[in-house]
């Protein structure tokens, strides 16, 4: 399947600085780039240092509302158009949106449109945020925290104009588990940008930071991020005892139908009492999840099922309740921490 990363981040936070650096790496030769631009004339593809037929544009509207469409068909003629004009076959899609998208309907739209979903697997969420600005972006606008509330890797931009603390301070606050690189000039290892759905790392920060939370006594523990956004939130779980799959699957149902609209992003390594040699990741963006993923084999020797919500407007008590509630788990089984 075609991996695709989606690129975004808020006005002006060097998303297309990042792009083009990627796409000048060799190894990225079959990669096609998707920008979407919003407004009348598109601009942002004529700064692109790549072969026209590395470009897609998609122009006059927003990716993740009026021009959805247009990304399900160019996706969907993607591999056709390249056949057909003898171009080399494509191994990755990157899809830049614009500054004041959503991610959201996007990667709904990889995960339930059938001839997508059978083709397009989706890579990871990378969003730029400007360490001179961004502090103050993420206070004002609730699509910007957004952007950073789903991503997998955040990448801070133009560190040699502002030093790190605010800007660190105010994404953590917002999604601790993303990874987090601060570059100047788009100047990245493909290693550290790609690649981003394999990986279980952040089931072992959850761990970690639940263990830090019940460790800590202290009210001024640094753990505690005070939030830059009072309604976006990070929570952090891990379950001791496996759990039954149809119960856990009818308590996912339910909570993504109950507060699919608040839901920003979940994450999950689950054991499941059926088969606990093989954990289960889950991923879920708002009232969509992944189908479920079977590992081979744990990623570590901690077998305990963690979980990763960002929510917004929402108590972890809430999840925990129902969670031990539908899972049928005694609720000192379930420990949590503000991630």
């Amino acid at each position: 399947m075609i991996p695709v990363t989606v690129l975004t981040g808020f006005l002006g936070s060097g998303k297309t600085t990042l792009l083009n650096r990627l796409l000048s790496e060799p190894d990225l030769a079959g990669t096609v780039a998707i920008i979407n631009e919003f407004g009348e004339i598109g601009l942002d593809h004529l700064l692109m240092e790549v072969t026209e037929e590395r470009l897609a544009l998609l122009d006059n509207g927003c990716v993740c509302c009026t021009v959805r469409d247009d990304l399900v068909e160019t996706l969907k003629n993607l591999e056709a158009r390249h056949a057909a004009e003898g171009l080399p076959p494509v191994t990755r899609v990157i899809l830049e949106t614009t500054g004041l998208a959503d991610p959201a309907p996007i990667l709904h739209a990889l995960m339930v449109e059938p001839d997508l979903a059978q083709r397009y697997r989706i890579d990871g969420v990378v969003t730029t945020v400007d360490a001179a600005n961004g502090a103050d972006t993420l206070m004002r606008h609730p699509e910007a925290r957004k952007q950073a509330a789903v991503a997998d890797l955040i990448v801070v931009t133009k560190t040699d104009l502002a030093p790190l603390n605010e800007i660190e301070a105010a994404v953590a606050a917002i999604n601790p588990m993303a990874r987090r690189l601060a570059v100047v000039d788009g100047q990245v290892r493909l290693a550290d940008v790609l690649g981003l759905s394999s990986g279980t790392q952040w089931a072992e920060e959850a761990a970690q930071a639940v263990e830090h939370d019940h460790a800590c006594t202290d009210p001024h523990c640094g753990h505690h991020h005070s939030h830059h956004s009072s309604d976006i939130a990070s929570y952090a779980f891990v379950v001791e005892e496996p759990v039954a799959w149809a119960d856990f699957r009818q308590w996912l149902d339910y909570f993504a139908a109950l507060k699919g609209a608040d839901l920003l992003r979940v994450k999950g390594l689950v054991h499941i009492a059926e088969e606990p040699e093989r954990p289960v990741v889950i991923h879920g963006v708002q009232h969509i999840f992944h189908p479920p993923r079977r590992l081979e084999a744990w990623p570590s020797d901690d077998r305990r099922t963690r979980l990763v919500f960002i929510v917004r407007n929402m108590e972890r008590e809430m999840i925990a309740r129902t969670l031990s509630k539908f899972a049928r788990l005694a609720p000192q089984g379930i420990r949590s921490a503000a991630a």
